[in-house]
């Protein structure tokens, strides 16, 4: 298995099939983070993402998967489905 977090091709074919485009490792390194953040505050700190991370973020909001953010941040149930199995399929070691 590839280290954790690592942008492998079947990351990449979840993300196509889901967002009709590839991604970067730091989108994919940022979805733990979503992921958190809506489980628990609902809200973004700003000073926790750097621009890469912002920009990201800004990208997600035109393809109208996200809204809003440090004032509380809102998902689509599809876009919550895509993060947890990308997050699967990239971080947890099922020992393969």
């Amino acid at each position: 298995m590839e280290k954790r977090g690592s942008l492998t091709k079947k990351a990449q074919d979840i993300a196509k099939k889901f967002l009709g485009r590839e991604i970067t490792v730091v989108e994919l390194r940022l979805y733990p983070y979503m992921q958190y953040i809506m489980m628990n505050e609902q809200r973004i700190d700003p000073q926790k993402c750097n621009q890469e991370e912002r920009e990201v973020l800004s990208k997600l909001k035109e393809e109208n998967h996200i809204e809003g953010g440090a004032s509380g941040l809102s998902i689509t149930k599809e876009f919550w489905n895509y993060l947890c199995n990308i997050l699967f399929e990239t971080y947890v070691d099922l020992g393969d």
